[in-house]
């Protein structure tokens, strides 16, 4: 790897990103259902202008993941930052980066097409900047619980796909000339399961919601002053209310629209696709074809080895953990075939994504005088793969890639060179953590 290289891994361990989420304790997978910048060497790296249309989901942030996930009105979405995303090592953001952090969200048609991010209907859900009582920004608070940020989603929405928006802001660099507001934004893909029929009237534009001149004062606030200029003035539009709390905050207008039975939408995208046995962020491996005879058996090698292919090259930031798990897969396919074995797939069906394990307690929301609400800690054993945090089995360890991707056919002569003990992995997945080779992404999104 080159100096330059090394230079901006070392600069982005300094940054964020939000790179996965829990619904009430339950782990979604690291990258699942996540809008996220797929370049390695950039995924932690704050926006570049506060008038940027990344300033909606952040880099890449047009682009839709192949998931959505599923959540109930009510429920307690924690966010998860990491400074290195895959997870390979310690850290959620620098302690240097002090500043407020607030949650949007806005409901759209479908959360798997893109073009949906930028323009109008973002409202707020929560917030928070510098707290007087305990002394710390938002942003010491996420490190405080290890990288969490807990907050609830409301209550009497209507049904349907929504985006849910992450804004840090770090003020470190806000009071130089010139002055330089980092923003770490991402989103999450959602679809709410609710009843409700409340439609926020407080929505903004982003980008547009602010400017470096309408709100210079908190884009250029000092954090160095002794003592801060506080209260912090925050910008945005109000928090959105559930209407069991409206008259608690002036200010939120809602329009009640009557919801008949046939309105209530159920989800039926960003669902994991039929056949899916194997998960790394969004990608899902397929069980491949029954087969007896040696044609079906190399065909479906064939199938296997394509797929393992696109598990590695579709990686995000987050790192392709279980990539080699399928390898494995593919090498039992393959043993089978060359050796006679032509019923299968063995093994037919087995889940292989490993579980992953809830929160034994989530953080309680910011502002709550709640306690954190403890949690069953036993594994999630759901539908989703963390490809960040979960190890794969030991019999799945692979080595660097080679520079030549091997091709498969239904040939036992080609297949021979998948049995040399080398990974077909040639973005440097399971080399020191880092998901890309030469700092560019395999994901063709990157």
């Amino acid at each position: 790897m080159s100096l330059v290289a090394v230079a901006s891994l070392r600069l982005a361990a300094a940054h964020t990103t939000m790179t996965d989420f829990y619904v009430d304790g339950t782990p979604m997978g690291a990258g699942t259902c996540v809008r996220m910048n797929n370049n390695i060497q950039e995924a932690t790296f704050p926006i570049s202008s506060v008038t940027s249309d990344d300033m909606a989901c952040g880099v890449n942030g047009q682009n839709a993941a192949a998931r959505v996930c599923s959540a109930n009105a009510g429920s307690t979405l924690t966010f998860e930052y990491r400074s290195w995303p895959d997870g390979t090592r310690p850290g959620s953001i620098d302690a240097s980066h002090k500043g407020p952090c607030a949650v949007y969200m806005k409901s759209v048609s479908s959360a798997t097409a893109n073009d949906t991010a930028v323009g109008p209907g973002w409202f707020k859900i929560f917030a928070q900047d510098y707290d007087e009582t305990s002394s710390q920004w938002c942003t010491e608070k996420i490190i405080a619980n290890n990288g969490l940020l807990s907050f609830i989603l409301p209550s009497n929405l209507p049904a349907g796909y929504n985006l849910v928006r992450s804004e840090l802001l770090a003020l470190q660099q806000a009071d130089k000339s010139p002055a330089d507001p980092q923003f770490y934004v991402g989103c999450a893909q959602i679809f709410l399961n609710s009843t409700g029929s409340s439609i926020p009237q407080d929505t903004v534009e982003i980008p547009g919601y602010i400017n470096m001149e309408t709100n210079a004062a908190a884009l250029t606030f000092s954090i160095y002053d002794q003592p801060m200029k506080l209260p912090y003035p925050m910008f945005g539009p109000p928090i959105y209310q559930s209407l069991s709390t409206v008259g608690s905050k002036p200010g939120m207008r809602f329009a009640n629209a009557k919801v008949t039975d046939s309105e209530v939408k159920n989800q039926v995208q960003g669902l994991a696709p039929a056949g899916c046995v194997l998960q790394n962020d969004n990608w899902c491996g397929i069980e491949v074809s029954n087969y007896s005879d040696e044609a079906g058996c190399w065909n479906a090698s064939t199938d296997c080895w394509n797929q393992a292919t696109t598990c590695y090259n579709s990686a995000g930031p987050t790192g392709s953990t279980n990539c080699p798990i399928w390898e494995t897969k593919c090498k039992g396919i393959q043993s089978a075939c060359n050796t006679g074995d032509f019923s299968g797939p063995p093994n037919k069906g087995t889940i292989l994504t490993p579980p992953l394990e809830k929160l034994a307690m989530i953080p309680a929301p910011m502002g709550s005088e709640s306690s954190a609400n403890e949690m069953d800690a036993s594994p999630s054993v759901g539908t989703t793969a963390d490809a960040g945090e979960t190890s794969a089995d030991a019999d799945a360890t692979s080595s660097v890639a080679s520079n030549t991707m091997p091709e498969t056919s239904n040939e036992a002569g080609d297949a021979a060179d998948h049995d040399k003990g080398e990974s077909i992995d040639q973005c440097g997945s399971n080399n020191a953590g880092l998901t890309c080779a030469n700092g560019m992404c395999c994901s063709q999104a990157g």
